[in-house]
Parts: structure tokens; sequence; C-alpha cells
């Protein structure tokens, strides 16, 4: 179960993805690790920690 700091960061982290005209293409709870993923966009991958920190996953392009 996420965590309340958690669910709240996702929640602003949504609006704010949304208020950018972005679709949100994913959505999940991983329970072993505790994190929330979001992707978004073309290539926005987002981490949403259980204290409520959040992260873009970065992969450079080669």
């Amino acid at each position: 179960m996420p965590s309340v700091e958690q669910a709240l960061q996702t929640i602003q982290v949504c609006h704010w993805l949304s208020n950018c005209y972005l679709d949100i293409h994913l959505f999940r709870y991983d329970s072993k690790r505790e994190e929330i993923y979001v992707l978004a966009g073309d290539n926005i991958g987002i981490t949403i920690f259980s204290n409520g920190t959040w992260e873009f996953d970065y992969e450079p392009e080669t």
C-alpha cells in the first residue's frame, strides 16, 4: 500500500503532467520496492518513493 506522502506526491506529479498535456501511459505500484512508477508522454518516466520524493528516470540516448 502506498504511503500517504507517496500518494499525495503522485497526485501532484500526475496533475503537473496533465497540465503539460501529456498522456499518462502507465501507472504502477511495486509492492516489493514500495515505489510508484509513472510513464508519460513520449519518454518521461518518474519514480515516486515511499517518503514522497521523486525523480526522473534518465537513460542517455546512444
